[in-house]
């Protein structure tokens, strides 16, 4: 039976969307995610820019977590340490139809190094151009500079997108796809452009909605609205399985799901505690019962995608809720007539923060609260605004928050864990009032380390040391589940989540 759908309403965040596609469906591919936007800009909104292929950067990565030439066609290193040269690719064109050129693309990451991302925690002195070359001169060696320039933050638009006060007004890029139009923060479309460097994209046009609620995506999908439908809610695939227009593809990826801590709480600030919190936790029953994911159960921050950071032979201490409540003795925490912990006349009560953008956390959170409560911690979940989190962080109000963390931004998560580590205040998704000298150390030899195999050992001691110390708790592994309408053909899903591969996509005959 052939539907023809005109108008749909929409439930997203609270807000009610009228959604009509505004190109004819046999050339449109539409995406649903859950994630608005509200600027052009790259260090706050540039991952949906990436996504949609609409702008590149000068190194790419693959499902291997290796690193490929994209902008850049090769690189190099000078033998101290301190010099990098991208050669940048010849007969690359911007959406405007001008060039793309060194000095382009030396401005592009010159205007990046002045807003918050990951290059800013790249000991850089300088980014020059010269012929068709950009020179990156560092104060001190740092490995992973190719990764940085992998990351959505630092792709090259335009000189042209930005104002004189460096705001980025018209976004233009170099990639496969051009904005047609913005309207923040849940609609945008994107065309074919053209003149691509490389393999044209095969879909004329795209449109992404943005819907923070996911059974209404979850409908999209079912009633065949939404091409590509992504982050949906475990609870949806069974009746998604069901559904005789789509495929359901759960995909593995270098995101945790964690509980981000306040390490100077004077219930949290003992290595002690945090490991009995930990071993409270039936992760294996959150995986299989709450995710419906068996195996994604996660007994260290980083998965196995992450490669040397990725202990393998790590001991998983599983639950064991006898060892934690002897931990909790040891630092003076009993039962009282209530059964809840109590020392010095205080019970142990804390607050748990998380958002619902992401489904599956709220979910989670009320396990943890039940297994907490076992062990005679009284948790109380607020669930707010993903903004929240970071906003207490920095007041200092935040006690616990379950959050999900992705390291896999790029193929080597130093520079994100530099960036979290770098103070005892430590950053808004990643630790909170917690530091060690052995650590920040460790972190010193990996950046300027450049024998592969000394890289690896020194990693797998650094994430070791944060498995021990635990200031981070993980969860679980994610997953990310995509319902693919059957009209799609040549899906495929980028762990690392740079973009959605539209341009390889195509219909149906």
């Amino acid at each position: 039976m052939k539907k023809i759908l005109l108008l749909t309403l929409v439930v997203a965040a609270g807000i009610l969307i009228f959604w009509k596609p505004s190109s004819p469906a046999h050339q449109t591919l539409a995406i649903s995610g859950p994630f608005e936007f509200n600027s052009q800009d790259m260090s706050k909104d540039g991952y949906l820019f990436s996504r949609l292929q609409v702008v590149e950067s000068l190194v790419g990565i693959n499902g291997q977590a290796e690193l490929y030439p994209l902008l850049a066609d090769s690189w190099q290193q000078s033998a101290d340490g301190l010099n990098w040269i991208f050669s940048i690719r010849s007969e690359v064109k911007f959406h405007n139809g001008s060039l793309l050129t060194a000095e382009a693309a030396a401005q592009s990451l010159n205007q990046a190094l002045r807003k918050p991302g990951v290059i800013r925690q790249v000991p850089i002195q300088s980014i020059q151009a010269r012929d068709n070359q950009v020179i990156i001169t560092l104060d001190r060696p740092f490995r992973a500079l190719p990764s940085v320039l992998a990351h959505y933050t630092t792709a090259i638009v335009i000189p042209g997108s930005f104002s004189d006060s460096g705001k980025i007004v018209a976004l233009q890029g170099t990639g496969p796809y051009q904005i047609e139009e913005l309207q923040p923060p849940h609609k945008a479309k994107a065309s074919r452009f053209s003149d691509y460097w490389g393999q044209k994209a095969h879909i004329e046009t795209i449109e992404y909605l943005a819907g923070h609620r996911p059974e209404s995506r979850a409908l999209l999908a079912q009633s065949g609205q939404m091409d590509l439908v992504y982050t949906l809610d475990p609870i949806s695939i069974e009746s998604l399985k069901a559904a005789n227009n789509l495929q359901l593809h759960v995909e593995s990826m270098p995101r945790t799901v964690l509980v981000k801590l306040n390490n100077a709480h004077p219930f949290l600030n003992h290595k002690s505690v945090r490991q009995a919190l930990s071993l409270a936790l039936d992760r294996e029953g959150i995986a299989q019962s709450v995710l419906r994911l068996p195996g994604s159960e996660a007994y260290q921050l980083f998965s196995p995608a992450l490669g040397a950071w990725h202990i393998v032979q790590q001991a998983t201490a599983k639950r064991d809720l006898e060892r934690a409540r002897d931990l909790l003795a040891e630092q003076g925490w009993h039962a009282n007539d209530q059964g809840l912990l109590e020392r010095d006349g205080k019970v142990f009560r804390i607050q748990l923060v998380t958002y619902s953008d992401r489904p599956e956390l709220p979910l989670i959170s009320t396990a943890l609260q039940a297994q907490w409560r076992e062990l005679g911690i009284d948790v109380q979940i607020s669930i707010d605004n993903s903004s929240a989190i970071p906003a207490k962080h920095h007041d200092n109000s935040l006690e616990m928050a379950l959050i999900a963390r992705n390291f896999g931004t790029l193929a080597d998560p130093l520079p994100l864990l530099m960036n979290d580590f770098a103070t005892e205040k430590g950053s808004d998704w990643g630790p909170m009032h917690w530091s060690s000298p052995t650590f920040s150390h460790l972190l010193a030899q990996l950046a300027a380390e450049p024998d592969s195999v000394k890289y690896r050992q020194l990693a797998r001691q650094a994430a070791g040391l944060l498995a021990d110390e635990m200031p981070l708790i993980p969860v679980t592994y994610y997953r990310q589940i995509v319902a693919v309408n059957d009209k799609i053909s040549d899906f495929s899903f980028d762990p690392f989540e740079i973009n959605y591969r539209v341009s390889e996509m195509q219909f149906n005959d």
